[in-house]
């Protein structure tokens, strides 16, 4: 009953961090899992060895196009990864990225290996250079799950007939570790007294961005609404390609000390802990791990009203949802969580945790993973 997880990535996301709490689970699962790696990335290999996994390493590996159709296409890594499969004694075969699908399709059909695929995101169906390829492992799979909503309403309504009837697909929302993610007061650093009367504008209020820096995570979208709300200052937590670019736009907009770009962390709990909020300015998003991990520790969210985000953020409860996805309306949003005050950030911020650890928590999460294995398991 050992269930191989296959990854194929160049850096550390949601998927890949949430992939680290399941790869985890066979203390309470009574499964083997292991991880099959395909990265360029030390520090994604670290991420799972560093947790304890069982890492089954395909070595460096280069990103691109041909690449990928070499990797996917190609005799080397499906013969490599068939081995794996063997050794591991696979009963089940879990795909988490677009790069894995059609390889680890092949050699699960090789192996005998049961399928399932969990959607992260809808970019492999939005994305006419995605969908062939993803198509293909699509139609071999025996269980596909949704991170959200969102993208169970997106997949069904571009491959309703490639997903069958209900029995195949699942929600299954991403989880955090509530313990791990607990609440604590801000960093002494970062600590500064709010009277609660006090007035807006008082001081500046410290927003928290996490995630990788790309386009889909509109950063940009972030920096523009962050200077339209001068009583505000943002740390953007996370690195990727788009850094250069994301400062130089910081420094035409003026934000001079007012937004920090910090780097990746290993541990984003410090981060957390030193804001007050946190933001999300994605243009894309299939659910939002980094949002449940600052909710986890009581930091109600200001974020537009994209993907899966209104799944986990309810506006007026456990946060504030901009009323359209432009720079304007999250600057708007920003400035009502100012002025609504210290009481109503603690009151939605204690409502963000509960809702984590109601619905979005680790245990939850490998309880719905573990139906779907035992409906191919028997």
């Amino acid at each position: 009953m050992s269930v191989v997880h296959i990854v194929a990535a160049g850096e550390i996301g949601g998927a890949e961090r949430m992939l680290a709490d399941l790869a985890s689970a066979r203390a309470t699962s009574g499964r083997a899992h292991s991880v099959a790696l395909f990265t360029p990335s030390d520090a994604l290999r670290a991420l799972f060895r560093d947790g304890g996994l069982d890492v089954d390493d395909r070595g460096p590996v280069r990103e691109g196009p041909l690449p990928y159709l070499a990797s996917t296409l190609g005799p080397g890594d499906v013969r490599w990864l068939t081995g794996v499969l063997e050794r591991r004694r696979a009963s089940i075969v879990h795909l988490h990225t677009f790069a894995s699908q059609v390889l680890g399709t092949r050699a699960a059909r090789r192996t005998g290996a049961r399928v399932v695929r969990t959607e992260h995101s809808t970019r492999v169906y939005d994305d006419p250079s995605c969908w062939p390829f993803s198509r293909w492992s699509l139609r071999r799979a025996d269980a596909v799950v949704f991170i959200s909503e969102h993208v169970q309403k997106v997949a069904t309504a571009r491959a309703g007939r490639l997903l069958g009837d209900r029995t195949k697909t699942s929600l299954v929302y991403n989880g955090v570790d509530t313990a791990r993610f607990a609440p604590r007061d801000r960093d002494a650093s970062a600590a500064r007294v709010e009277p609660a009367a006090a007035p807006t504008g008082a001081r500046p209020l410290r927003f928290v961005a996490l995630g990788r820096l790309d386009r889909r995570k509109g950063l940009d979208l972030a920096l523009e609404a962050l200077a339209a709300v001068p009583d505000a200052e943002l740390d953007v937590v996370g690195g990727g390609d788009e850094r250069a670019p994301l400062e130089a736009l910081a420094a035409r907009l003026g934000l001079g000390a007012r937004v920090r770009f910090a780097g990746h962390a290993d541990d984003v709990r410090d981060a957390i802990a030193a804001a007050d909020l946190a933001l999300s300015s994605a243009r894309e998003e299939g659910l939002g791990v980094a949002l449940l991990e600052a909710m986890a520790m009581d930091r109600a969210v200001v974020a537009l009203p994209t993907g899966g985000i209104p799944e986990i953020v309810r506006d007026g409860a456990t946060g504030w949802l901009a009323a359209e996805r432009t720079p304007e309306a999250l600057a708007h949003a920003m400035r009502s969580a100012i002025a609504a005050g210290p009481a109503e950030r603690r009151r939605r911020g204690s409502a963000a945790r509960e809702r984590v650890v109601e619905t979005f928590s680790l245990d939850a999460m490998r309880a719905g993973y573990e139906a779907v294995y035992a409906r191919l398991t028997p």
